[in-house]
């Protein structure tokens, strides 16, 4: 079993910690191969009702293993593979309908935006830095960044980033909408775990439809939004938390002055 990202799950939360330190977390292809198998691991527990994403190391990940991948011999062919095998890893955490909090720290370069933008919120250490660097070695965005990072922040200010040699901050980041929170250092897991258990505690089934219905709405139709979020919300009523929570709400409207 490989080591590149460690993975467990315990009463409900799952934990995906990417562990190349030394390479600050950079992918190469065996990560990324591993990076795919843990979400389709994911995906196919129902147990899992909340991820924690986070890293080993002073960085949070540097993207693409470029050194690992122009030492190796590879072709063009060879990386383009690669690029589908960790896109295929995206693609389920970003469908499936679990909500992934990712805890943050250090740099956050190229195609470590998108594995980062994986997770539907975002806490990040007050030293975090992100920057695009694509362009730097002659290289165009993969791992998803073309699409979710203008999803986050806005299409002018993801070309700010991809066409220049910008570094954002942790505070600015956060004011561009690219991350939910700053936080100091010492407070990034605690934080990150204070997220997703209350993801647990709460509606849970309710918090991982929501997730998946923004996540999922924006490659369909409004009309084929709207028939999924009539049919998520009527099977959600059918269930015994929603009964007890709307019975709940029921009684405590009914008892309170008007």
């Amino acid at each position: 079993m490989s080591d590149s990202i460690l993975f467990s799950v315990d009463a409900g939360l799952a934990r995906v910690t990417f562990n190349r330190p030394a390479s600050l977390n950079a992918m190469d292809f065996e990560m990324g191969a591993r990076w795919r198998d843990v979400a389709r691991a994911v995906a196919v527990d129902p147990a899992i009702g909340a991820v924690i994403l986070d890293a080993a190391g002073p960085a949070f990940c540097a993207g693409g293993d470029v050194v690992a991948m122009s030492t190796s011999g590879a072709d063009g062919t060879a990386v383009a593979e690669a690029a589908g095998v960790i896109h295929e890893g995206i693609r389920i955490f970003s469908e499936i309908p679990v909500p992934i909090v990712a805890a943050v720290q250090g740099a956050v370069a190229g195609g470590g935006l998108g594995l980062m933008l994986a997770a539907d919120y975002i806490v990040a250490a007050d030293g975090a830095k992100f920057v695009s660097k694509y362009a730097n070695i002659g290289l165009t965005p993969d791992l998803g960044v073309s699409t979710l990072l203008p999803a986050a922040i806005g299409q002018r200010r993801a070309l700010q980033l991809l066409l220049q040699d910008r570094t954002l901050d942790a505070h600015e980041a956060q004011a561009w909408g690219l991350v939910a929170e700053v936080v100091p250092t010492a407070d990034l897991a605690a934080r990150a775990e204070t997220v997703a258990r209350s993801w647990l505690s709460g509606a849970t089934g309710a918090f991982g439809q929501a997730k998946r219905l923004v996540r999922t709405g924006a490659g369909r139709s409004f009309a084929e939004n709207l028939d999924d979020e009539a049919a998520t919300i009527g099977a959600a009523f059918d269930t015994a938390d929603a009964h007890a929570r709307v019975g709940a709400f029921a009684a405590a409207s009914a008892t309170s002055p008007r």
